[in-house]
């Protein structure tokens, strides 16, 4: 089977596998190739639904992240998303010490993003011993078109945090999370004179 070459250079290369021990044979015997190791294609021109991103990686990068743990593959796929997304924001983001399970829902009058604090060392082997606290979380939440924020609350603790509104966005600060957080958005349409 014929390799397919791309029409441009591609962003990563594959370097071939080379043994871990002895220490003195481990180096790369071969420090480059023309191997691509990610796929990066645009479709379409212009923007919105006239435009398509893909990323396509020939190998398993997601388990492995998985196993290993390794931060360039976490940074790898967050940028590859990123890229397929173009322009768009992320409907949210979080900024703080620690390791969360982050997910927002929306419902008509509502966004409600959950925080769930995975900060352990047994995070990926099985059941937790103890709970770790992580400290201030910022959460940043891309606000839907044409709505205005209500009232903002923490479910769990039951506190109101404090919020800015910058350019579209919602910045909530969470305190502390200790297992888990819910912050609650009520929106609110709003009204033309």
């Amino acid at each position: 089977m014929e390799a397919i070459t791309p029409a441009y250079a591609p962003p990563l290369t594959l370097v071939p596998p080379y043994p871990d021990l002895p220490m003195e044979e481990v180096y790369p015997r071969q420090p480059h190739t023309d191997i691509p190791g990610v796929y990066c294609r645009q479709i379409g021109a212009g923007r919105g639904a006239t435009q398509s991103r893909v990323v396509y990686f020939p190998w398993d990068i997601d388990r492995i992240f998985w196993e290993v743990l390794n931060a360039d593959h976490g940074l790898l796929l967050r940028n590859a998303v990123q890229w397929a997304m173009g322009d768009e924001a992320p409907p949210v983001t979080v900024a703080g010490p620690g390791v969360l399970d982050v997910t927002i829902w929306r419902q008509p009058h509502s966004l409600t993003v959950h925080l769930v604090n995975l900060t352990n060392p047994l995070m990926m082997r099985g059941p937790f011993r103890e709970l770790l606290p992580v400290g201030a979380q910022e959460v940043r939440v891309r606000l839907p078109e044409g709505v205005r924020v209500g009232q903002v609350r923490l479910l769990k603790s039951g506190d109101t945090p404090p919020i800015v509104e910058e350019s579209g966005s919602l910045i909530v600060t969470v305190p502390g999370i200790v297992d888990f957080e819910v912050v609650a958005i009520d929106l609110e349409r709003k009204t033309s004179l």
